[in-house]
């Protein structure tokens, strides 16, 4: 299997002094379990606030397809997703939501959220 992902492109955010939300939803979304090699079929849902860049819809629709031959638990690929965007994007804040068709009885939704702030590690105080 290949694990080669498209990269994500973006473009400057044409209102980056307002906060407001995009929202998208790809239903055709398909990774494979790593277990059985079965494929899942899922709907990525993506919420963000841009801060200076958005990502590019095309880039975004050719990552996703990426996953098609890839062996991913639905939380791992769902917090990959979030991540590899966040990455790209930098935004104010972000949430993945990977809602997974049933498989073996038990439908499984996923949701991931990042909230743009830095975090301290643990156990230390600021000055």
């Amino acid at each position: 299997m290949s694990s080669k992902r498209h990269e994500l492109e973006t473009f400057p955010n044409p209102e980056p002094r307002r906060e407001y939300e995009i929202r998208f939803s790809c239903p055709e979304f398909t990774c494979l379990c790593p277990r059985t090699g079965q494929p899942d079929f899922a709907t990525i849902r993506i919420a963000y606030a841009p801060a200076k860049t958005c990502v590019e819809l095309k880039s975004l629709k050719l990552y996703l397809w990426s996953y098609r031959d890839q062996g991913q638990f639905h939380e791992a690929v769902t917090n990959r997703i979030l991540d590899d965007l966040v990455r790209a994007t930098r935004p104010r804040w972000m949430e993945v939501e990977g809602d997974f068709n049933v498989r073996g009885g038990i439908h499984t939704v996923v949701r991931v959220r990042h909230d743009g702030k830095p975090r301290r590690a643990p156990g230390r105080r600021g000055r």
